[in-house]
This record gives structure tokens, sequence and C-alpha cells, in this order.
């Protein structure tokens, strides 16, 4: 948002959700119809209007909702049915964050790809090689507390310390006892945090982009993450690519990782920039 500041009038619109009964009028009244006084209406998640009255844009981070329904909640599951296909069907352009992504839109929802602009999401400037390292021998896990991010199978895999960062999420997940949870950190900790670490471990069942690998790539920390996952798109060759069903599979990526050379990431200005040229492409 910041970034896109730097070169549009940017009107933010939003209904806060500080209740269960304001999260329930917000979907069932509020997104549904949700109009704004601008040249382009852009919904950075696919809580949008059911029926666009001005272009519309939408960013489809993963549809792991549709596909997984089992690991949200009851309410986001059932809404998430409903109206992820109506707001998406909507949508002037649908940006996806990887191509993985874009390749569900189409099996899911039926998106005609030439109606999908991917654009892969960015990472801050502090995610960098050069600066402090914490201290310690440790395992690195990054992620909200919830279902599909694997945890207690990337927990019984690390011989040694395991340090997570995250918030808690939904599932009924809790850190296991023997890791150490750091909850929410500064951005400027989690780079500390990537550069000091033996490698991230980012085994998640499913994933539509995986921003953990990218701040990991750019901070040169090793990285042992899902094969077959969109988070290839993000590391290519300088990953460690594992079986996440698979504790074995898991302990042994760890064995094996080495650490990149840090590489070049996007920058979320960079993506601005690109998403500058969705609407563009649409008003």
């Amino acid at each position: 948002m910041r970034a896109l500041r730097d070169h549009l009038d940017v009107q933010e619109v939003s209904y806060p959700a500080t209740s269960r009964a304001r999260t329930v009028a917000a979907d069932v009244l509020w997104y549904p119809r949700l109009r704004a006084d601008a040249d382009v209406l852009h919904c950075p998640t696919f809580r949008g209007p059911f029926r666009a009255r001005q272009p519309l844009v939408v960013t489809v981070h993963d549809v792991a909702v549709l596909r997984h329904p089992e690991w949200f909640n009851r309410w986001t599951a059932t809404y998430s049915r409903i109206a992820v296909p109506r707001v998406v069907a909507a949508a002037t352009r649908v940006i996806a964050v990887s191509e993985f992504t874009k390749r569900e839109l189409g099996s899911l929802l039926r998106v005609p790809a030439e109606r999908v602009r991917v654009i892969p999401n960015g990472v801050e400037d502090v995610f960098r090689p050069d600066g402090p390292r914490a201290d310690g021998e440790y395992v690195l896990a990054v992620g909200t507390l919830e279902p599909r991010k694997n945890l207690a199978r990337i927990a019984a895999a690390v011989d040694g310390e395991l340090r997570v960062v995250g918030a808690r999420g939904w599932g009924g997940v809790d850190p296991p006892p023997n890791v150490t949870w750091l909850g929410d950190v500064s951005d400027e900790e989690l780079a500390r945090l990537y550069r000091g670490a033996r490698c991230l471990v980012y085994a998640s069942l499913y994933e539509g982009y995986g921003i953990p690998v990218a701040e990991a790539l750019a901070c040169g920390c090793a990285i042992v993450t899902t094969a077959g996952s969109a988070m290839e798109e993000i590391a290519g060759r300088d990953a460690t690519y594992v079986d996440p069903a698979s504790v074995e599979s898991i302990r042994d990526g760890i064995g094996r990782a080495s650490a990149p050379t840090a590489r070049r990431v996007a920058t979320w200005r960079e993506v601005a920039q690109r998403t500058q040229a969705v609407y563009e492409e649409v008003a």
C-alpha cells in the first residue's frame, strides 16, 4: 500500500472487524455490496463485491480454503465456498501471486488464463544478507500457527532447537512443547533470525506463494521446503525439497540443506509498479 501511494491517489476503504458479530456483518452485508468512489476498486484478498460496479481487481494469494476447507473454521469455510467464486467471477482482472495459484484458479474456479496476471509477492528491504545474526544453533520455522503449516511434523524432524516465529492462528494448533515459540517479531528481528539459522524449514502442506522462503533467500539462509509446491517458483535450485507428509524426509532435508548465495527477490515497490499496470489495463 505504501508503495502504491507514491504514484497513485489511493483511497482505502474498510470495515473494521473488531468482533465476531462485525466479521459476520462485513462478510454478509458489507463486502458483497462494496463500492468505492474510484476509477478502479482493488480487493487485496478474495473478500469483495459479488457484482462489479466499476473495474474490479482481486488479488488471490491461494485457494486453500476451497482445496482444503477442513483446515479452516466453519464460518470461513462455509462463507468462502459461497463468496470466493462470486468475487473472482466479478473481477475484471485477477492477480495471482504465483503460477501455481493461477493454475489452481483455472482448475477449481475455471478462471480463463487471459483474465489472470501473475505478480509475485515482494519482501521488505530489511531482508538482506548483511546485518546482525541471532546467536545459537537452531532451525527456524516461520508462519501462523494453523494446520497447513505442518508444525508438528517439522518439530518432530528437528534434532536440537527449533525456533518458531508466528502468531497464534486457528485449528487448535499449539506450539509443540519442544520448540522455542517467539510469536510475532519485527522484520528486523526476523531478518536477524534468518541470518543466524542453520536453515529455514517451511514444509507447508499448501501455499500459494511462501513469503518466508523469499525472505530467507534474500538473507542467504538455507531453505528446506515442500517439493512440487509454489515455493519452487521462488527458490528454484537454491532450496532442499522434501515430502511434507514424512518426518524422515524433513529430517533428511535438514541434514542436506546448505546456504545458497543470497539472491535478490522482488521488492514491494516493484510489485506496486506491476499492480499499477493492471489498473491502467482495466481503467
